[in-house]
Order: C-alpha cells, then structure tokens, then sequence
C-alpha cells in the first residue's frame, strides 16, 4: 500500500491526487481489478500469451525503428 507524506500546508485533495498517482504507479488498482472475478487457468494462460505477444510486437516495433 502507497504511503504519503504530508507537507505543511498542503490540502487534502492535493495529498488524495498524490495518493491515487501513486497507487497508479504501484498497479494497486490493475491488481485489485485482476483479481475481482476468478478466471480460469487455460484462460488466464491465454490472456498472459497474448499479453506477451503484444510486448514481444512492441519491443520489435521498436528496434526497428531506431535501427534505421
């Protein structure tokens, strides 16, 4: 769980939207979603295979372009 610091002076929504920034950053809320229904394994295999073709793509995608 993010933990912030507050600053003299500082509002509650300021510190809320660095509370939701980080918990962006930590993948709290991806995590939380994720795990909301249960999925069964061949399907999460299949979900994580093509999670791992779009970044293998990706990352192709990339090194093409700056071995031009």
């Amino acid at each position: 769980m993010p933990i912030i610091k507050s600053r003299n002076g500082e509002s509650f929504h300021v510190l809320l939207k660095k509370f939701k920034k980080s918990c962006e950053r930590s993948g709290l809320l991806s995590d939380i979603k994720k795990n909301k229904y249960y999925e069964k394994p061949a399907v999460k295999r299949r979900r994580e295979k093509k999670e791992a073709e779009r970044k293998h793509i990706k990352l192709m995608r990339k090194r093409k372009r700056y071995n031009r």
